[in-house]
Order: C-alpha cells, then structure tokens, then sequence
C-alpha cells in the first residue's frame, strides 16, 4: 500500500489505461494525454474493447482506490473513476437519466432555472442597450444592432488574435511563472460545434484553434483568448505538468478526459481566466490595445451589456434539459435560446449542434456550474485582490476537484 500522499503506481497505470481505452470508442474522448507513449501503443494496439468491460474495470478500480489512504490523489482519481463507470455504461446503451448523468460526469447537481430571472437580465440589457423597456423582437433588434458593431472584421481577426494573446501572455507569466520554452500556436478551422478549442501536446506546447464559422466579436475575443491560452487551459496545463507531474510524480495528471470533473474545473477555471489577469476593468484594458490597431471598441458598453447577458448564463443548460430532460423536439430548443439567448436562427442551431453531439451533450453544464462553483470559491476572498488570485493560482496548481471545493466552502 502506499504512504499516505502517494497511489500505487500500479493502480495510477491502470488508471491510465482505462481512460486511453475510452478513444478506442470515440476519438477524443481523450482531450490530452502527456504520459509514457509506451502505455499509449499497448491500449492503441490491444483489442477494441467492450463499453461494459470497461464499466466493470472502472469498478474495479474504484474498490481499489478505496483501499488506498485517504488523500487528495485518492479522491481524485476515484471522482474520475466514476465517470467514466458512466461513460462506459452509456456508450454499452445503457438508458441514463441526462440529469444523473450530468451528476456522475461533473459531480454537480443541475435543475431548471427561473425564466423570471432571464426576464430582470433583459430589462438590465434593455438599459445597457439605450433601449429602456424593450422586449421580445425590439429588444432582440437592438442586440443584433449592438452585436454588428461590436463585429471584429475578418481579415483582421489573426492580427486581434495575436495582440491579445501576447498581452496576455506578458501579464501572466509576471504573475503565474511559466516554462521559458512554453509556446501557442493558434491556426483557423471550420464546420466545428464550438468556438475555440485547445490542444494541449505536451512540453508545455498547445495549438489553439479558433473557429472562423463563428463571428468573433471584439466584446469576446479578449475572453476566449484568456480561456483557451492565458491563464486559461494552456497555463494550466503547463502548471500542472510542470509543479503535477514534473515535480510531484503525480502521472493521473497526464490524462485529460472528456466528461469527468477535471472538465469542471477546467472549464470554470478558463471562464474567470480574463477577470484573474486584468480584472473587472478588463474592458479599458481592451479598448486601449484595439485603439492600436485602429478598432473602436465602446469599453463603457461593454461592461454595461456583459453584466447585463451574465444573468443568461443558464439558458444553454436549460436548453439542453428541454432536449435531454424533458424530451422537447430540436425546434423547441432552438425556440428557446432564440428568445432568452436573442440567438439568431443560425446562432441558435450552431449551439445545437454542440448539445445535440453524442460526446458533447452534458458539456454544456462545465461552462455553467463550473463558473458558479468557482465564482462562490473565488468569493471567499472578498475585496481582497491578492488573496483572489491567489485562490485562482490553486486552481491552476492543485488538482482540486468540485467536492474538495464543496468541502472547503462547508468549513
């Protein structure tokens, strides 16, 4: 058995060999793996394994784990353990409720919001738009108009793209050290059902791609460079890699699984990433830095209306429990984040397509609960702005999962 702070390597390797299997049965199930490429061959070139064999292992591994000290590693890995127990029983054909499901993947529970507070967020965006008292179709037109505007022209999107992430880059490896061999490259994609997405491969390198079907909007593009670079998803896989795995031996890190608490916390972790570097006044930070490349960019407005829209935060989630939940048809849905998301027709399919994917369905709810969770953490800091980011550099150092936070929060 092992000491305390430490797991049985055997049981680490097994680990990792039950989540590498899980691409066998749908590519990208494993968004990232940094281990040995000797255990990566083995499972690539064993037979296609079966989904109930692998909730039977997951199991398996699960008695074990509880055999191991207590400890932050052991918790850990058995909160990932039984998510992918789900995962397999879902891809065996197992009928699961989309609530449980979302439970067992993300360790949080999710119900309906209350569409009265969806009604006080469109009053305040009203405001924020210089359209006090508009609803319905007036108020969608006004947004549409503000959305035009704020449209960062296409040609100029990789300039945008590289002012920003090295901005960004600068302020945070001040804050958050960084490998000096650290590097992002960023590349254009299309027919994806997301906006961004990074690939982490490992030696603190990622490529992140931003995808061109999406118009990027100068309101946006400094937060999905801080979630999906700095100090977003690739700082925290450098810091992980580097204090985790590099400094610590700790090898479940190597893994990154679709659909398990690590998502969560990711997820959350990149969604406070720009409020971490530049905090609230990221707005006049923005503008300065669009003035140098010749765009106008409203500051002002711009804070006015995404504190407004952060009151819609739910509205994906609930779309995706029309469609999983309550068993509404597509159209239905597309209804739905059309009037409370003021998504257009296409946007509003767009977002379909993510929560109707086999892989992606639950997703949704990381960007959702996650933030919550991480929002009420970070908020036992209070006013004081070191103690927050200190707060946020755990989540980019430890492998905190939603029930250590839970449990910090109740003491």
């Amino acid at each position: 058995m092992a000491p305390a702070d430490e797991l049985s390597g055997e049981l680490v390797d097994d680990y990792l060999r039950l989540g590498l299997a899980f691409d066998r049965l749908e590519e990208g199930f494993v968004d990232a793996y940094t281990g040995d490429p000797a255990l990566r061959a083995e499972v690539a070139n064993a037979a296609a394994p079966e989904p109930a064999e692998l909730a039977r292992r997951a199991r398996s591994l699960l008695a074990r784990v509880a055999e191991e000290p207590d400890s932050a590693r052991a918790g850990f890995v058995a909160a990932h353990l039984r998510a992918l127990e789900c995962s397999a029983r879902k891809f065996a054909g197992e009928d699961i409720g989309f609530i449980d499901e979302v439970k067992s993947y993300f360790d949080v529970d999710i119900s309906p919001a209350d569409p009265e507070g969806y009604r006080v967020a469109h009053a305040g965006l009203a405001e924020a738009l210089d359209a006090p008292g508009a609803t319905g179709e007036r108020l969608a037109e006004a947004y549409a108009a503000y959305r035009r505007s704020d449209e960062i022209p296409a040609d100029r999107v990789d300039e945008c793209v590289r002012a920003f992430s090295g901005a960004l880059r600068e302020r945070v490896r001040g804050i958050f050290p960084l490998p000096d061999s650290e590097i992002i490259e960023f590349e254009v994609v299309s027919d994806k059902p997301w906006s961004g997405f990074n690939y982490y491969l490992g030696d603190y390198r990622s490529k992140v791609a931003i995808n061109t079907d999406l118009t990027q909007h100068m309101s946006n593009l400094p937060h999905l460079i801080a979630h999906e670079a700095y100090p977003g998803h690739h700082t925290e896989h450098c810091r992980k890699e580097q204090l985790l795995v590099g400094g610590g031996g700790q090898q479940e890190q190597t893994i990154f699984l679709v659909n398990t608490p690590q998502c969560l916390m990711a997820e959350g972790l990149a969604d406070h990433a720009l409020h971490a570097a530049m905090g609230p006044d990221w707005p006049s930070w923005a503008q300065e830095i669009y003035a140098d490349l010749g765009l106008r960019f409203d500051a002002d407005r711009a804070a006015r209306v995404g504190k407004a829209t952060a009151g819609l935060l739910s509205v994906r989630q609930d779309a995706a429990l029309l469609l999983h939940d309550q068993g509404r048809g597509e159209d239905e849905a597309a209804a739905f984040l059309q009037r409370w998301l003021l998504a257009t027709p296409e946007r509003s399919r767009q977002m379909l397509r993510f929560l109707t994917s086999p892989l992606w369905r639950a997703y949704i709810s990381t960007y959702v609960e996650g933030y919550r969770l991480l929002q009420t953490w970070l908020d036992v800091a209070g006013n004081d702005d070191d103690a927050r980011l200190r707060r946020f550099g755990r989540l980019l150092d430890e492998p905190l999962i939603p029930e250590s936070l839970r449990a910090e929060l109740a003491r």
